[in-house]
């Protein structure tokens, strides 16, 4: 017989791993209680708190994102650009 894997949604992760971090029981209790392995508790608490720093760098760091993106995309644009004269050139030489 298959098993079949839950599917949770990180509004379930989310409250799962807040409980662990607030030690609302211990891992084992918060196991039985949600219905969910220990190991996926810990993973879940873990990646909650390697993410919350991201929260608060957003702000200066935003920028610096946007930036990466814009300097990744202006040769792209050129690039674009050069293709779009050349079709014209030998659209217009080939006639009508």
């Amino acid at each position: 017989m298959a098993n079949t894997r839950k599917k949770h949604s990180a509004e379930f992760k989310a409250k799962v791993a807040l409980a662990a971090i607030r030690e609302e029981g211990t891992i084992a209790e918060l196991s039985s209680r949600f219905g969910v392995h220990a190991s996926m508790i810990h993973g879940w608490k873990k990646v909650l708190l390697e993410g919350t720093a991201s929260l608060f760098a957003r702000s200066s760091g935003g920028t610096t994102e946007a930036t990466a993106v814009e300097a990744q995309l202006a040769p792209l644009y050129e690039k674009i650009g050069q293709l779009t004269v050349e079709r014209d050139f030998f659209r217009k030489r080939s006639g009508p």
